[in-house]
């Protein structure tokens, strides 16, 4: 059997043992159990269809070679051409649909969005930015929680199953070339905002010494200063180890302060330690798709040109306002071909 009979045939079992366990009481009953079916089960679907694909394609083949075995016929040896094509083409789809996914795929996210060079017109473009997740999410049918908004700094938190696989992308330093509202002479500038994506961890993935914090807590200020509130309900967590100040005073009480500061403070140390590990795995492995380094410039919006450029894997798209209006799904698909076949040629590598 070749290795492709033996992958079709593979994901043939794993796609009905799915559909049968969607079908059962006992996992129906229980929500967790149910859960991971129908994930497996849209996780396979696509496979799916191209293994049935590639049962037609063979058997479109052998059939047509047995025709030809009893005298030439150009129809016959066209149908042979064309059904060795799809086979062909779709052997590189099947593997690149079983492609091992990255584990925190499935996660909610944490996205920190910061105005970086170019003054006003920087925070001007964090919120712009911003403003096109926040759109993306809600029309992916995802839930956007605002935890920071102000000053060229947002900080939110996606949930849904799937986000991180989406929104893993964006991680890195955004450029835009543009004439900013506030620039009279009408020249075009250039600016940066910098994105950290960060899956968001169970207590459980994320072992923190409560030793090792020190919680302060304060009154939260207002617009120049003003009381916004007469307790103190704002919250610092310092992480005494690694440096790491979270603070939060969007929440009316100090203990949904407190809650979302430790939220985000184990989605940092988590993604700190991923990095880490992913250093040793790869010391020599230059930045690629989804795992970049944080200060590497990612993509260019020239808005003079309503093109966008994403120079990780140089693909450009001509559709700037309908991306900004949150649909960049054609970035997002790109990019996750590209990680897939990235995945392909690193999991053949490590055979």
């Amino acid at each position: 059997m070749s290795m492709i009979e033996s992958l079709v045939e593979q994901i043939e079992a794993r796609f009905t043992e799915a559909q049968a366990q969607m079908g059962d009481p006992d996992v129906i009953a229980d929500r967790q159990r149910y859960a991971d079916a129908g994930r497996a089960f849209n996780h396979l679907a696509p496979a799916a269809k191209l293994a049935e694909e590639w049962r037609l394609a063979v058997n479109d083949a052998e059939g047509a070679e047995e025709l030809l075995a009893e005298g030439e016929d150009p129809e016959m040896r066209a149908e042979l051409n064309s059904a060795r094509e799809r086979i062909e083409r779709l052997e590189e789809e099947i593997r690149l649909a079983m492609v091992e996914r990255d584990p925190n795929d499935d996660k909610n996210v944490i996205v920190e969005i910061r105005g970086g060079a170019g003054g006003d017109e920087a925070g001007i473009w964090a919120g712009d930015l911003f403003r096109m997740y926040q759109r993306y999410a809600e029309r992916l049918g995802y839930k956007a929680e605002t935890m920071e908004a102000g000053d060229g700094s947002y900080t939110f938190e996606v949930k849904g199953d799937g986000a991180y696989s989406v929104f893993k992308f964006e991680g890195g330093t955004h450029r835009v070339q543009r004439v900013p509202e506030t620039e009279s002479q009408g020249r075009i500038h250039t600016s940066t905002a910098t994105v950290a994506v960060l899956p968001e961890v169970e207590d459980v993935e994320v072992n923190i010494n409560q030793n090792d914090l020190q919680i302060d807590v304060y009154r939260s200020s207002g617009p120049g200063g003003q009381s916004v509130n007469t307790t103190d309900s704002a919250v610092r967590i310092t992480h005494k180890p690694s440096g790491i100040v979270i603070s939060m005073q969007d929440e009316k009480s100090q203990l949904q302060n407190r809650e979302r500061a430790m939220k985000l403070l184990r989605a940092k140390l988590y993604e700190a330690e991923l990095q880490k590990q992913q250093a040793e795995l790869s010391a020599e492995r230059k930045s690629q798709v989804g795992t970049g380094d944080r200060a590497e410039k990612i993509r260019t919006y020239n808005f003079p040109q309503r093109r966008i450029t994403d120079h990780r894997i140089n693909f450009s798209v001509h559709n700037l306002d309908q991306v900004l209006a949150g649909e960049p799904d054609e970035l997002t698909s790109a990019l996750q071909d590209a990680e897939k076949r990235r995945r392909l040629e690193d999991q053949a590598g490590g055979a």
